[in-house]
């Protein structure tokens, strides 16, 4: 029996260009970057040398309750206000709670929660600690939130591969629906790691820029000049549909979910292969799994970090699957790295570039690696061909993850 079709009926993200879909989508196409100066004295308290980062454009405080605010560690809560807004844009599908899914993967998990207890055992003792911690520290968080707010039965799962999660998370959707156990699936991927241990051992590796007297500027993938990536902040979620079910009810439809591929390295614990073989193969099966040719795809959402081991990798894989003829982007460029949300927020941009025939630009390449010959979106959007057309979302984490997701026009 032919498997069922997936569309994206719902889309939902806060990040730190924007706390909804259209402001994001807004700054996206406008070149804005989201990426600013940190307001507080981390770097100078605790001797880390990156003092900036991409912070939640809306804080939650503003759009969650207090007590919804007091019981989530805070990816949970940028989950939730991605979730609601993706469930409102799919029109607030009416599904039996056995036949709905929630999927949200993350990079960390409760980080601030955990490191925040820990102070308050040393400062205050055991018996000072919250009764909610565990519930709010674990990586599963999110996905479990969702699945109580939404009422969603079919099945609670939270991928965690690194800064693959979110994309992973939402292949983990669309096999749920493939494979019968659900009708429609709320998807995607959280993280808020804002906090100094992440910032001072990602720094520690070398893996954070450290243009702290230039941080609009600082992610600048395929730069020649590129330092390491940004953190970033923030989830995307999207709802996920069969397309019989989307149509029964005569649900808006943003895009199909045409193929997805995973793959690992198996290489090292932290750089990829430099090979690219696990990418390219990533984006082979997804390209197979949509029943396309490389030639077929118009747009490519590049991982692309902005540091010097991993740009350049992918863009010799992209290469190699679709060509030089390609419109590709590098959104990070904008937005930062968000870790176990990146996968998501990226997909509905891709998910956006489809629908909208835009492909986003990356910013800050001013002397672009000799090397690298793919088709660069620099600066300004670039308008994607009419008719049926098909993109590639990439997504990899620490640990060799690779996800493609293959998104086509409706």
């Amino acid at each position: 029996m032919a498997q069922p079709t997936v569309v994206i009926t719902g889309l939902g993200t806060t990040n730190p260009l924007g706390g909804d879909v259209a402001t994001t989508w807004d700054m996206v196409l406008a070149g804005k970057s989201g990426v600013r100066t940190l307001e507080n004295d981390w770097a100078e308290q605790y001797e880390i040398p990156v003092n900036f980062a991409g912070t939640l454009a809306v804080p939650t405080d503003t759009v969650l309750a207090r007590n919804e605010i007091r019981r989530m560690d805070p990816s949970a809560q940028y989950a939730l206000v991605a979730a609601r807004e993706a469930w409102e844009d799919a029109g607030s599908p009416e599904v039996d709670g056995e036949r709905l899914g929630a999927v949200v993967g993350s990079g960390i998990g409760g980080v601030w929660t955990i490191l925040e207890a820990w102070d308050t055992v040393k400062e205050k003792g055991a018996r000072r600690v919250m009764p909610l911690t565990v519930p709010m520290l674990m990586a599963n968080s999110p996905a479990a939130n969702i699945s109580v707010k939404f009422g969603a039965k079919a099945g609670a799962h939270a991928p965690i591969s690194a800064c693959a999660s979110g994309a992973e998370a939402i292949a983990y959707g669309v096999e749920m629906i493939r494979d019968g156990r659900a009708d429609v699936v709320i998807a995607g991927g959280t993280e808020a790691a804002i906090h100094p241990l992440p910032l001072a051992a990602f720094a520690k590796m070398q893996a954070l820029s450290t243009r702290n007297d230039d941080p609009a500027g600082a992610s600048r993938p395929y730069d020649v000049d590129r330092d390491g990536f940004v953190m970033g902040e923030g989830a995307g979620i999207v709802v996920l549909e069969s397309a019989e079910h989307a149509a029964a009810r005569g649900a808006r439809v943003h895009a199909v979910v045409a193929g997805l591929g995973m793959t690992a390295d198996a290489f090292d614990i932290a750089p990829p292969d430099p090979t690219g073989a696990g990418q390219e193969r990533a984006m082979r099966i997804a390209l197979a799994d949509a029943d396309l040719a490389g030639e077929d795809i118009v747009h490519v959402n590049a991982h692309a970090t902005s540091t010097p081991a991993g740009d350049g990798v992918e863009a010799a894989a992209i290469s190699r699957v679709v060509g030089d003829d390609t419109a590709v982007s590098a959104t990070k460029s904008m937005t930062g790295h968000l870790l176990g949300g990146a996968g998501a927020l990226e997909t509905v941009l891709t998910v956006l570039a489809v629908r909208e025939r835009q492909a986003p630009p990356t910013i800050n390449v001013a002397n672009l690696q000799e090397d690298i010959t793919i088709d660069l979106v620099r600066d300004t959007p670039r308008a994607l061909p009419s008719g049926q057309i098909a993109a590639v979302n990439n997504a990899f984490g620490f640990g060799g993850h690779n996800v493609a997701l293959v998104v086509a026009s409706a």
